[in-house]
């Protein structure tokens, strides 16, 4: 099938938020203050109430805020960060732009989120913190974390990238440790019309520590205290962010929707990640099948995008060869068998029907080997 599928995987359209991201970008052009202005204080007092955090402070990405976090605990040169095997390869990342050695751990079967067995597991004489991803949406198993770290005496930097508006056991995420990274890439659950991040923390000194950070290291304008980044949420987004925040927890509840008929009707040949705690946001809802290609082949013929998140763990990454780790083979497995599935607010419920029956319909190859025929008959070019 060529040209635009007819269910794409993303919109990335203004939908009910139209008039006010057009007001809000009007706003600060009449203002004419770009960077570190209003819009941005704002926002921040906005996310971190949203976010059950004290303090949330604005960065360029969500990567830094990864970065900026852990440099606000003390962590840089020779020390080792725990992070999983299933993540964009930002997160570990983040942890070599903050100085340290990204020390890589299995996931867990189920959830595919960070295996507190695996972590601990890893955890040796220069080991100083652990970044959970809450994956997809879902919150990693921060109790079992937390406790880990606790025995150890590590600090706990939450990558919440995909996680906005997420709880564990009901206690928001980012809020278990020194702080949570967010991202308003387009594509997040809260997006911008470009790069953003934010790191939460209930802690004040962190809180200053990453302002400073996020701008040059200065503690008054020309004075620089300590070597920092250039990493600053600009007001333009912050002023977009602020209109659609309130907007996020009505989309979360759709996400949420949208999930259940999923799971409630896919086929048995296709397995959804499984929903572990009520307080996942549905980011992605990415799903397991043995023979994925012949699944991706059937929503491609029925005008269905698909993607894969993530085809390659991060101990099988080149960017990551000089960080030796021991096999995932948890994660190995599900690299093979993960594909991501439509869904976002926007989706209808007919789309995500047509979704549904299009898992319902596997591909298989044609007996000349010329193409693929689905299982009415159909052969597929």
């Amino acid at each position: 099938m060529s040209g635009q599928p007819s269910v794409p995987f993303l919109d990335l359209h203004l939908r009910e938020d139209a008039a006010a991201v057009r007001d809000a970008i009007a706003r600060v052009t009449a203002r004419g203050w770009y960077i570190l202005g209003p819009e941005v204080d704002a926002f921040e007092s906005e996310f971190a109430a949203a976010s059950g955090a004290s303090f949330a402070v604005g960065t360029g990405s969500g990567t830094d805020a990864i970065a900026l976090l852990l440099r606000a605990s003390g962590i840089g040169a020779g020390d080792e960060v725990i992070v999983p095997a299933i993540t964009a390869a930002y997160t570990a990342l983040a942890v070599i732009a903050a100085g340290a050695n990204p020390v890589i751990v299995d996931v867990d079967d189920e959830t595919l989120t960070m295996d507190p067995a695996a972590c601990a597991a890893a955890i040796g004489g220069r080991t100083r913190a652990i970044v959970p991803v809450h994956l997809y949406g879902q919150p990693a198993d921060m109790p079992a974390l937390t406790a880990v770290a606790k025995r150890h005496n590590l600090a706990i930097v939450e990558d919440c990238c995909q996680a906005h508006l997420a709880t564990c056991g009901g206690a928001a995420v980012g809020t278990f440790g020194v702080g949570g990274a967010f991202s308003f890439y387009p594509t997040k659950n809260l997006g911008a019309l470009g790069d953003g991040g934010a790191a939460v923390t209930n802690d004040h000194q962190v809180a200053e520590r990453v302002r400073r950070l996020r701008n040059g290291g200065q503690t008054s304008r020309y004075v620089h205290a300590e070597p920092g980044v250039n990493s600053r949420l600009d007001e333009l987004q912050a002023a977009i962010l602020r209109v659609r925040l309130p907007l996020l927890q009505g989309w979360t509840r759709r996400r949420r929707e949208l999930a259940a008929v999923y799971r409630r009707t896919l086929p048995s040949t296709v397995t959804p990640v499984m929903e572990r705690d009520p307080g996942h946001v549905y980011h992605l809802f990415p799903v397991r099948a043995s023979a994925r290609e012949a699944l991706q082949a059937a929503l491609t013929a029925a005008g269905v995008e698909s993607l894969i998140h993530y085809p390659v763990p991060l101990n099988e990454q080149a960017a990551l060869a000089a960080y030796p780790a021991p096999e995932t083979p948890v994660a190995a497995r599900a690299a093979r068998e993960l594909l991501s599935l439509p869904l976002h607010p926007g989706l209808t419920d007919a789309d995500l029907q047509r979704v549904v029956a299009a898992a319902h319909r596997p591909v298989r190859r044609s007996p000349g080997g010329d193409g693929r025929v689905s299982e009415d008959g159909n052969v597929v070019a």
